[in-house]
């Protein structure tokens, strides 16, 4: 990054609070996909093949298999960190209790010997039981995440989400009770979704308290009943920009709390990236680091139109070096901003 070091205005610029949310902890995953596995609905948005990356759910030797071999790699680390089993891409506990007793036995006997700190799944709040809840705790599992995807019954009614907001907060509050973390996923950009019902979803969301939170635009797949929907002309993803500006209205009142945005944005896979063409709407392959830049943008403009500083000049932010990709932007697209609309260059002096 170009370091200006002379005839430049410095300005100070403390990101902790803007950015808190998305500060990272030492805490390692072991990915293990099951896709559609335990999951009896079909929600127009979903295509869990291609979400996933895969299509054959893994034995449980493979599973076994690809916690040893992530354990390989992790044993090179220096320091401490914390390393948990996450079972993702479908609905765990909807799995057949055997199933899921077989899974997490796997993943178990890395807890009880230490190699792990606990296990992760993923699942719908309609499938949320006493009875499942007191499995999960007795093999070791530590996080539940629930898809809410939204807090709008007519929004879930017209996903065929198959469960009402209702559900939500019965199961955000039982994983509570039971002394679990509890993590939500939000969509943005759902049909019949709009601005105000996505507040709405927030709101509620971060009523119940979850420590984390996951926040996806919407991906319109192909194989789904939204794709369909995209090619009959009923509906229209997002664009790119329109899906940063919704996506940061969500996240600002995040800002008020204390909850950890974990991912903004499907994770890429090979199906999965920028440059597929089985996907529409604002797919990218970093969309959180345009979010934070959009939100770090801010912050700088407010000190520039603080100071009232004329053109021609140059700004020099001192950040710690970790915010300094973010202060610039993916493509340099704070810089850039800028540059054309205050003709002000920008530069970093990481401190």
């Amino acid at each position: 990054m170009h370091l200006i070091k002379k005839d430049g205005i410095n300005i100070s610029l403390d990101l902790h609070e803007e950015l808190k949310n998305f500060e990272k902890t030492k805490q390692y995953t072991i990915p293990i996909f099951i896709p559609h596995k335990g999951c009896k609905n079909e929600c127009v948005f979903c295509n869990q093949r291609k979400i996933s990356g895969q299509i054959v759910p893994p034995t449980t030797a493979e599973v076994d298999k690809t916690i040893k071999e992530y354990l390989t790699y992790f044993k090179d680390k220096k320091e401490k960190i914390n390393i948990e089993v996450a079972f993702f891409g479908g609905s765990f506990s909807g799995l057949p209790i055997n199933e899921q007793i077989e899974y997490l036995e796997v993943a178990h006997k890395y807890v009880l010997d230490k190699s792990i700190s606990g296990i992760r799944i993923s699942t719908r709040p309609d499938y949320i039981m006493p009875t499942e809840l007191n499995i999960l705790k007795k093999y070791g599992v530590t996080t539940i995440e629930l898809g809410v995807q939204s807090m709008d019954d007519n929004v879930l009614n017209v996903c065929k989400r198959g469960h009402r907001s209702i559900d939500t907060i019965r199961a955000s509050k039982l994983i509570t009770l039971w002394g679990f973390k509890l993590g939500h996923q939000i969509m943005i950009g759902l049909p019949k979704s709009n601005k105000n019902s996505e507040e709405y979803t927030i709101k509620q969301s971060l009523k119940l308290m979850p420590s984390e939170l996951r926040i996806y635009p919407v991906y319109v797949l192909k194989e789904s009943a939204l794709y369909e929907k995209y090619l009959q002309g009923s509906y229209t993803p997002l664009g790119f920009n329109e899906a940063i500006e919704r996506v940061l209205n969500v996240v600002k009142f995040c800002q008020k709390t204390n909850v950890k945005i974990i991912r903004l944005g499907l994770q890429s896979t090979d199906e999965i990236t920028s440059s597929s063409k089985d996907i529409v709407g604002p797919v990218c392959d970093n969309f959180a680091e345009y979010v934070m830049a959009e939100i770090v943008r801010e912050k700088m403009e407010k000190e520039i139109l603080k100071r009232n500083i004329s053109e021609n000049r140059k700004v020099i932010f001192e950040i710690p070096g970790k915010y300094a990709s973010i202060v610039a932007g993916p493509k340099k697209i704070n810089k850039v901003f800028f540059e054309s609309h205050y003709n002000i260059k920008i530069g970093v002096k990481e401190i």
